[in-house]
C-alpha cells in the first residue's frame, strides 16, 4: 500500500499514538481514562478525521478472533467454579523437595494451564495460591511470581487459544490447530526450562535459605476440600458445582480441545461448549456471564479499528518496504533482523497491533521466497511476539495482572518495571532465540 496524503498520514498517526498512549500508560494525567476508553477513541478519531469510512470501520473488526475469546472466558469462568485451580494449586505442594522444586512446578503448570486456559485467566486464578505458597514456606514471592507470569507467556504460545494474538494468527493464517501445536511445542518446552533454570540462578540464595515445611500446604488444601464436601449445598449456593456437572465440564473442555484438534472452527467450537455448561449447570448464566471481561472485548473492537486506520495511512507498509529485504527468513541474518523488529514492536506498540500490523505483510514477504515459508514466518511471529511480553513488565497483560494482585496482597510484593527488566531482558533474548532455532527448524 502506497503512502496516503500528507493530511491522511498525520492525522491517521495522530489517531494512533493516542491509542498507543493510553493502551500502555492508561493513567496519564492528561487523560487518565483508561485501556478501554483509549481504544474507542483512536477508533473514533480514525473516522472522525476520515482516515477510514464508517463501513470499513466496522468491517475491520474481527468477530471470529471476539467470539473465540468470549467462548474460552466463559469457559474458564465454569472451569473456576468447578475447582479446576483450586486442584492445580494442590500440586504446587504435593511432596515438595523443596523451594526451587516448586519454582519449577510453578513454571510447568502455569505453562500449561495459560496454553489451554489463555496466558491472561492462569495468572488471573493462580497468583493467589502462589502467594500462599510464598507465605507457607516463609519466602518472598517474587521469583515464583515472576516464574508464574514469564512460564505463562512462554505456554501461551503453545496454542492458537493461550492468547488473543495466536488467537488472530490462527484465524488469519488458517493454520490448524495441530499444526499450531506441533510447530511451536518443541520451543516451548525447552523454553519454560530454559526460563525456570535462569529464574533459580537469579534467585539462588533466596531459594537456598528458605525453611522448608514439606507438604504442609498440600494437606492445608486438603483439608479446606474435605471440609467443604459436607457443605455440599451451601456450595452450591455460593457458585460452586456438584461433583457431576463437575465432571461434564472437565469433559466438555477435553471436547472442545479435541475438537480444535480436528480442525473444526474454534470460534464456534468455544462458542458452543460456552453455551453448552450454561445450559447443564440450569440456572441463570447472568452471574457467570457478568464476569467476562467485556471491557477486554470493546477494547479489542476499537484497537482492531485503530490498527485498520493506521494500516490505511500507509506508514507501515512504508517501514516494511525498507526492513523487508534485510528480514527475510531464508537466511539467519534475516531471521535476527525480524525478530528484533517484532520484540521492539512488540513492546512498544503491544504484541496483538504488532501482529495485527506485520502479519501479513510478514507471510506475503515469506510467500514470495516459498509458498513452503508462509506458515513457518507465522508460527515465528506467533513465537517472537509471544515471549516479547516477558521483555518488560509493560510487555504483557498478564505481568500486569500478576504484579497488581500481588501489590494488593500486600504492600511489599511489589515487583518494579526495573527488578523485572533485570530478569526479563535476558531471560527473553535467550528463550527467544533458542526457540527461534527449533521453530525453523520443524518442518512445517
Amino acid at each position: 500500500m502506497a503512502l496516503g496524503s500528507f493530511k491522511k498520514v498525520v492525522l491517521g498517526s495522530v489517531a494512533f499514538a493516542i491509542f498507543w498512549i493510553l493502551a500502555v500508560f492508561p493513567a496519564v494525567p492528561f487523560l487518565p481514562i483508561g485501556r478501554t476508553a483509549g481504544s474507542i477513541l483512536g477508533a473514533i478519531l480514525m473516522v472522525i478525521f476520515k482516515v477510514i469510512t464508517p463501513e470499513q470501520a466496522y468491517s475491520a473488526i474481527n468477530l471470529p478472533v471476539l467470539g473465540l475469546l468470549f467462548g474460552t472466558m466463559v469457559v474458564s469462568i465454569y472451569l473456576e467454579r468447578a475447582d479446576m485451580f483450586k486442584h492445580l494449586g494442590v500440586l504446587f505442594s504435593w511432596k515438595s523437595w523443596g523451594a526451587k522444586d516448586m519454582l519449577c512446578r510453578i513454571c510447568i503448570v502455569s505453562a500449561i494451564s495459560s496454553a489451554l486456559f489463555t496466558n491472561d485467566t492462569a495468572c488471573f486464578f493462580l497468583t493467589e495460591f502462589i502467594i500462599k505458597i510464598a507465605r507457607q514456606n516463609n519466602i518472598r514471592p517474587e521469583p515464583f511470581l515472576l516464574g508464574l507470569a514469564s512460564s505463562s507467556n512462554i505456554g501461551s504460545s503453545a496454542t492458537p487459544i493461550g492468547n488473543p494474538q495466536n488467537l488472530i494468527i490462527a484465524i488469519q493464517s488458517g493454520i490448524s490447530f495441530g499444526e499450531f501445536v506441533l510447530g511451536l511445542l518443541p520451543a516451548v518446552l525447552v523454553g519454560v526450562f530454559v526460563n525456570a533454570l535462569i529464574l533459580i540462578c537469579m534467585f539462588w540464595r533466596l531459594l537456598s535459605d528458605v525453611k522448608e515445611e514439606e507438604d504442609a500446604l498440600y494437606e492445608m488444601i486438603v483439608q479446606e476440600d474435605s471440609e467443604s464436601g459436607p457443605q455440599q449445598s451451601t456450595e452450591e449456593s455460593k457458585g460452586l458445582l456438584n461433583r457431576w456437572k463437575r465432571l461434564c465440564i472437565y469433559l466438555g473442555t477435553v471436547g472442545m480441545l479435541v475438537a480444535f484438534i480436528m480442525g473444526l472452527d474454534m470460534s464456534w467450537t468455544a462458542l458452543t461448549a460456552a453455551l453448552s455448561f450454561a445450559i447443564l449447570d440450569f440456572e441463570d448464566a447472568g452471574p457467570c456471564l457478568q464476569k467476562v471481561s467485556y471491557s477486554l472485548l470493546v477494547f479489542f473492537c476499537g484497537m482492531f479499528i485503530t490498527v485498520e486506520g493506521f494500516n490505511r495511512t500507509g506508514i507501515p507498509s512504508s517501514l516494511w518496504s525498507l526492513m523487508e529485504p534485510h528480514a527475510r527468513i531464508d537466511h539467519a541474518s534475516g531471521i535476527a533482523v525480524l525478530a528484533i523488529v517484532i520484540l521492539l514492536l512488540s513492546n512498544v506498540a503491544s504484541n496483538v497491533p504488532t501482529v495485527l500490523l506485520l502479519g501479513a505483510k510478514v507471510a506475503a514477504s515469506a510467500t514470495a521466497i516459498s509458498p513452503s515459508k508462509e506458515k513457518k514466518a507465522w508460527l515465528i511471529l506467533a513465537w517472537v511476539s509471544t515471549v516479547a511480553g516477558n521483555l518488560s513488565l509493560l510487555g504483557s497483560a498478564a505481568n500486569l495482572i500478576v504484579c497488581e494482585q500481588a501489590l494488593r496482597a500486600h504492600p511489599s510484593y511489589n515487583i518494579t518495571f526495573w527488578s523485572h527488566l533485570k530478569f526479563g531482558f535476558p531471560s527473553t533474548l535467550i528463550v527467544t532465540t533458542i526457540g527461534l532455532a527449533l521453530v525453523y527448524c520443524y518442518d512445517v
